[in-house]
């Protein structure tokens, strides 16, 4: 197909539901995606994930040299295969925090407070088990589902937060407030179930939709200021793809500010600097980029815990014939969230239970061994994606700005957050699985020393989002209906638009998000706002 009512760029998490719902009405929609088929068992397999890290299914992009973590540049991994992210990540379902939709809100993101969004996160949600009773919605796409056979240990790690006094918090609201919980997984049946998975396959039958793999999409293609499809590089050479509604991108944080500038819409210094003539003024397009820092306190095991390393025959046919046992693990069992002060609207740090030393995306020699991951969640400092080339296929220059807020606030929370972590590291009920450190001081330094760990050993935790900045504000990328300014027939759909960092993982957001998108497109009314103790009170 050559022409369609819709053109939607990236079949990642908001790529996939957008060629969903807006097929599903009869429009003719087709999905571009540069990577390949998902068609790989570490896909599929929870535990596998980190395999995926550096492989043909990721950009696996790097930062620029980070100031902040002492000039070091961070492996940057992004889905690059039907699913996109959704394919590699962790398979945690959280939705983030009230505050931070009503912050959108305030902030001039009408529309997007966090009673308008929540029938969207319910749309989407399908979850498994016993439900009703707290806020998911059970007849959507994605199952939401508890782990199918966590590890001991992390029933450990619980007891060990309930000692310290963190309280519980129950299903939908583990970043409502601060406190700890095992994790909800988007999983089925034991195995990974990706935004492909859940809106892409099913809309596949479909007549309606094609869906174009191996692809790169070069440009947008303008007539005035109205977008009027994409030129696309793939097997076949260079060609073009024609939208008689809409172009969409949904390539993501890194992809689609990218996309928007080797269009000549962009900052004109910038796009002269390369000799790509402006189209559209708009200097916001890539900036504001945010990213969650992570900080991995890495702990040798005093008993058998990661998956895959033992028996490691035993596991894998165990998961095979039954879907069950270590592997189907997503590795991050069990979620903290915590507010480092008093008075703050939500909680500021994350800390992550997970059942291998996570060190370098995983990628690191394969140990036996935990990690309590410190994530920041509201980080203050900003970055950018910047072309470092007019040639499409050349990475652009990702600077998240980890630790480039001028106060410092971002490292002072980051270590009070390694703190809270060690204390529980310590604690007596994970004498019998915590082992020593395999950071080198991480039990006696000091605040300045804690400074130089962070420096040392921090790294993305995949969460971008911000540099296509949503706003009321002219000086925004996108108006709050996602249509790019200056322009028509253009929009943007994926994390790239959020105009801060949720608190949580990012996944669940960037498919509410498109789920609202969807109706907007295509001028439908909303759901109504859900009331009652039950779902309204539930971040």
């Amino acid at each position: 197909m050559t022409t369609a009512d819709y053109v939607v760029v990236g079949a990642g998490s908001a790529g996939c539901v957008l060629a969903d719902r807006l097929s599903a009405d009869g429009s003719t929609v087709v999905l571009i995606e540069a990577g390949g088929p998902d068609r790989a068992a570490e896909i599929s397999i929870p535990a596998a994930f980190p395999k995926l890290f550096g492989s043909a299914f990721d950009w696996a992009y790097s930062t620029t040299e980070q100031p902040g973590l002492d000039g070091r540049r961070i492996f940057f991994p992004r889905g690059r295969t039907l699913g996109g992210s959704s394919s590699l990540n962790a398979q945690i379902w959280t939705r983030g925090h009230r505050a931070d939709f009503d912050g959108w809100a305030a902030a001039g993101a009408t529309g997007w407070g966090w009673d308008r969004v929540l029938p969207y996160y319910q749309r989407a949600e399908g979850r498994v088990g016993e439900s009703g009773r707290d806020g998911y919605g059970t007849e959507g796409p994605i199952p939401v589902d508890d782990l199918r056979d966590p590890s001991p240990a992390t029933a450990a790690f619980l007891a060990a937060c309930a000692g310290a006094g963190y309280p519980a918090v129950g299903d939908g609201e583990t970043s409502a407030r601060p406190g700890v919980g095992p994790v909800r997984v988007t999983q089925r049946n034991g195995r990974r179930w990706s935004a492909a998975d859940a809106y892409l396959r099913p809309a596949q039958q479909r007549p309606q939709l094609t869906v174009v793999t191996g692809a790169l999409v070069r440009r947008v293609l303008l007539e005035g200021r109205r977008a009027v499809g994409v030129e696309v590089s793939g097997p076949d050479g260079v060609q073009q793809i024609t939208a008689r509604r809409e172009v969409v991108l949904s390539a993501g944080a890194v992809g689609s500010p990218q996309l928007l500038q080797l269009s000549g819409i962009g900052d004109p210094a910038e796009l002269d600097r390369l000799g790509i003539p402006v189209e559209v003024a708009l200097p916001a397009v890539g900036k504001n980029l945010s990213d969650h820092l992570y900080v991995p306190l890495a702990m040798s095991a005093r008993q058998e815990i990661s998956p895959g390393l033992d028996q490691h025959a035993e596991q894998a046919l165990e998961y095979f014939r039954h879907r069950r046992g270590p592997l189907s693990s997503n590795l991050a069992e069990a979620l903290v969230f915590l507010a480092t002060e008093e008075g703050l609207p939500g909680p500021d740090v994350e800390l992550v239970w997970m059942l291998v030393p996570f060190l370098d995306s995983g990628r690191g020699e394969a140990q036996n061994g935990v990690t309590l991951g410190v994530v920041l969640l509201q980080p203050e400092g900003r970055g950018s994606v910047r072309l470092q080339s007019a040639d499409p296929a050349v990475a652009p220059l990702i600077d998240p700005g980890f630790l480039a807020d001028a106060d410092g606030r971002d490292l002072a929370t980051t270590i009070a957050g390694v703190k809270a972590a060690r204390q529980l590291l310590a604690r007596p009920e994970l004498d019998h699985v915590v082992g020593q450190p395999l950071l080198a001081g991480l039990h006696e330094a000091d605040d300045r020393g804690l400074a130089e760990l962070v420096r040392r050993h921090a790294e993305t935790l995949y969460h971008p989002v911000g540099s296509c900045r949503m706003g009321a504000d002219e000086t925004s990328v996108v108006d709050p209906e996602l249509r790019v300014r200056g322009t028509t027939g253009l929009r943007v759909v994926d994390a790239s638009v959020m105009p801060v960092v949720p608190r949580g993982h990012t996944h669940a957001p960037t498919v509410m998000l498109a789920e609202r998108a969807a109706d907007l497109i295509r001028g439908l009314p909303e759901p109504p706002a859900v009331r009652g103790r039950a779902l309204a009170g539930r971040a």
